[in-house]
């Protein structure tokens, strides 16, 4: 018998999450079938987009927290996945869990590669949704062009940090946008042409001497007034894509200026995602990443929280900005 506990989202946060909108819960797994395999979680993923599916209700209260993880496995039924793999997958933030490729939905479990020199978590990082988030978003709704500009909001974050990285590997100049001096400091060091702290004087003037031939390509977090701002320089045929609004995650946003004006003078062009419209591309996006990562282009940096009952004030932290790069609790 294997006694599994998981994290429950149990009440929806007014404002700030809490440690007491989550609370523990332990289950017994059932014994394996045909092809099942079972899995002990390494590392689980904390994301700011998690936020948003509270506020939004597409999670609803009493489910399992959702999120992607590493996993060993450790009993299998499976030729595909033998004991000793690692695996990531949809799991949650869980212990244990049995597995069957065939009944998953969306993202089914796949054996993440290693990369010489790279933690464990890179799989959750570079390697994984975090990856092909900035990998698809910004290549398939940006098609940045060698001597562009791109502009990164949170750009210190998981994705937002490969973002920049890939920019710069396609040759565009590169904005990022964080809020400490160390974050703009460690964006200095991954090659980013220019970095704004928006909590140091005035952003609007930071934005212009950092693009001084105006912003082509703006990848978007958080929303709010960085947006409007980043609008302001963006050039004639601009392009916006919108992975994520951690600025009204915790509540109402503040009032920004109608943007209609900007989007028909300039003829920009606005999209949203949800990384999971390219599953059918999925381990092409890792490959690539892979590749980077190996011939030094990509760099990677995670911040581990410890311990599976850290998990709601880690998450917590990482929406406080608490993380440089990839968020994870190592169980």
């Amino acid at each position: 018998m294997v006694l599994a506990r998981k994290w429950m989202y149990v009440r929806r946060p007014e404002g700030e999450p809490k440690e007491t909108d989550f609370a523990l819960k332990e289950e017994e797994l059932p014994a394996l079938e045909a092809e099942d395999f079972l899995v002990e979680t390494e590392y689980f993923s904390l994301d700011a987009g998690l936020r948003g599916y509270m506020e939004l209700g597409a999670l609803p209260v009493g489910s399992p927290v959702i999120g992607m993880a590493l996993a060993k496995v450790i009993e299998s039924r499976n030729a595909q996945f033998p004991v000793g793999a690692v695996v990531c997958a949809r799991l949650g933030w869980v212990t244990h869990a049995v597995l069957n490729q065939q009944q998953q939905k969306e993202l089914r479990p796949y054996i993440v590669p290693e990369v010489a020199g790279q933690s464990r978590a890179v799989g959750l990082g570079p390697l994984g949704l975090s990856g092909n988030t900035a990998y698809f978003g910004l290549l398939e709704i940006c098609k940045p062009k060698p001597g562009e500009t791109v502009v990164v909001s949170a750009a210190a974050g998981a994705v937002g940090s490969l973002v920049g990285q890939i920019a710069k590997i396609k040759g565009c100049h590169v904005v990022g946008l964080a809020g400490t001096e160390e974050k703009c400091g460690w964006l200095r060091e991954l090659g980013f042409d220019a970095v704004v702290n928006y909590r140091a004087g005035s952003v609007r003037e930071q934005l212009a001497a950092a693009t001084p031939r105006g912003v082509d390509c703006y990848f978007d977090n958080v929303g709010g007034e960085l947006t409007e701002l980043v609008r302001e320089r963006m050039n004639l045929y601009g392009r916006i894509s919108v992975c994520g609004a951690v600025s009204s995650y915790n509540g109402q946003p503040a009032q920004v200026a109608d943007p209609q004006r900007d989007y028909v003078s300039k003829q920009l062009r606005q999209e949203g995602f949800v990384v999971f419209r390219w599953l059918p591309r999925w381990m092409e996006g890792i490959g690539q990443m892979r590749e980077w990562l190996e011939q030094g282009k990509l760099v990677h940096r995670e911040t581990v929280y410890e311990g599976f009952d850290s998990a709601p004030r880690s998450f917590i932290s990482m929406l406080q900005g608490g993380n440089i790069g990839k968020a994870v609790v190592k169980v």
